[in-house]
């Protein structure tokens, strides 16, 4: 890798990092074909969405003057996750309106964050992939990524120039799947409602593998597939882009146990 180089902070997110760590293993691995250099930043946190969207702006705003200080010097920060990284982008540079010297080193911060799949394709404009995956995916786009951040054409732009892979859309793929954070936890009778109008969908599509790029979204969809005995498996695209899709899929442990 050269010296110039971009120099990119993957920003891990708590559901890669606790439940799914393949997810960033391939947005390394993404990132490196696209020939950047990658670091983890040891010092990075939670992104403050669940404390934000609860209304705790204080503790909110800790967290975020510590993920800011944790990505300093960094060319561009990647997430590989459309919600946390619309809190980045967007949210993060109201929190600090009272803070004249926050608010600048924000704004800052903000302008280098970019969702993994939209960073690949609009920033290091991506074209071609190595990955062997043969599959008939279907793909649910998640609000935080779509309505924050425009990101809708750029995963079906990468997934078809995998050989292998025949995108099946679903019926409503911009619809909600009802997780929306602390939306599910407030409203789990609605929320459920919601995710199985999306599991019915994800099943008439005729796809074997469920794709998004949120793992919130991936795991209350695949929570609610495996419940009704369906046999479609759910991965982050990022797994399929990188072909590193071994592992068990999203909702089972390595015994296929949920």
């Amino acid at each position: 890798m050269s010296e110039t180089s971009p120099r990119v902070g993957l920003f891990v997110t708590c559901l890669v990092d606790l439940i799914r760590p393949s997810v960033g293993f391939a947005a390394v691995r993404l990132l490196e074909e696209a020939g950047c250099r990658v670091e983890v930043p040891a010092g990075q946190t939670c992104c403050g969405q669940p404390a934000y969207n609860s209304g705790d702006k204080a503790d909110t705003r800790a967290i975020a003057a510590q993920v800011i200080e944790a990505f300093q010097g960094f060319d561009y920060v990647v997430a590989p996750s459309g919600s946390c990284a619309a809190m980045l982008r967007h949210h993060y540079p109201t929190l600090f309106e009272e803070d004249p010297k926050m608010a600048a080193k924000a704004r800052d911060f903000a302008g280098r964050c970019h969702e993994l799949l939209s960073f690949l394709v609009d920033v290091r404009q991506v074209t071609s992939l190595s990955s062997e995956v043969r599959a008939r995916v279907t793909y649910h786009d998640s609000c935080s990524g779509l309505r924050e951040l425009g990101v809708k054409a750029q995963p079906r732009q990468l997934l078809a120039a995998l050989p292998g892979i025949a995108l099946e859309e679903m019926k409503d793929a911009e619809v909600c799947c009802g997780f929306g954070g602390t939306f599910c936890v407030k409203y789990p009778e609605i929320s459920n409602k919601i995710v199985t109008e999306k599991a019915a969908a994800v099943e008439a599509s005729g796809a074997e593998l469920l794709l998004a790029g949120d793992m919130g979204c991936l795991l209350n969809m695949a929570g609610k597939l495996k419940r009704q005995g369906s046999q479609v498996k759910a991965r982050h695209v990022a797994e399929v882009l990188a072909d590193l899709c071994d592992n068990p899929a999203i909702g089972e442990s390595a015994d296929g146990k949920a």
